[in-house]
């Protein structure tokens, strides 16, 4: 077991989504250790090992992690943000177990941008998803209001199929 415990440090209005919360939690250790691990999960967005932060895509809002810290966004009320950090805990613990399976992460890794995602796309601006060009489309999957089977022409082309399992890995 890595963490015993991630205390509730602080709670915040969030700015990105008026009515929801910040909420700020020390872990019991230094998460510096584990960092590199936890970089290896699907929801990573961004990791900086210099700066020894950890971003992650949560359902609704952003976490992420510092060393002595972990900031969650767009969380409901005090007692959703105490059940988050102990589900954060009990992740870091199983990633911790687990990290003999891992191959730690020690290169910087960025959040795709909307040009990757479009780079990966058709680019036939057909609006058969709904929107008016494949950018579009490219910024809704970042956003996650989208999803990479709403795209016809990437389902159906076997020729795209490794861009589509590009995108698919991504969201």
């Amino acid at each position: 077991m890595y963490l015993d415990s991630i205390a509730l440090t602080r709670i915040l209005p969030c700015l990105a989504e008026p009515g929801k919360l910040i909420v700020i939690g020390k872990p019991n250790r230094s998460l510096d250790e584990v960092l590199p691990y936890l970089a290896t999960l699907p929801s990573v967005i961004a990791y900086n090992p210099d700066a020894q932060t950890l971003t992650f895509r949560r359902p609704m809002g952003f976490m992420t992690l510092y060393t002595d810290r972990v900031y969650m966004t767009q969380v409901n009320n005090a007692d959703e943000g105490l059940d988050l950090l102990s589900a954060l805990k009990d992740a870091i613990n199983a990633t911790w177990d687990h990290r003999v399976e891992l191959v730690a992460v020690t290169t910087a890794r960025r959040a795709p941008r909307p040009l990757d995602v479009w780079s990966l796309l058709p680019q036939t601006n057909c609006k058969q998803c709904g929107e008016a060009t494949c950018m579009a489309f490219a910024v809704g999957l970042l956003q996650h209001k989208r999803t990479v089977i709403e795209c016809s022409p990437l389902s159906a082309d076997d020729a795209l199929a490794d861009r589509r399992a590009t995108l698919e890995t991504m969201f």
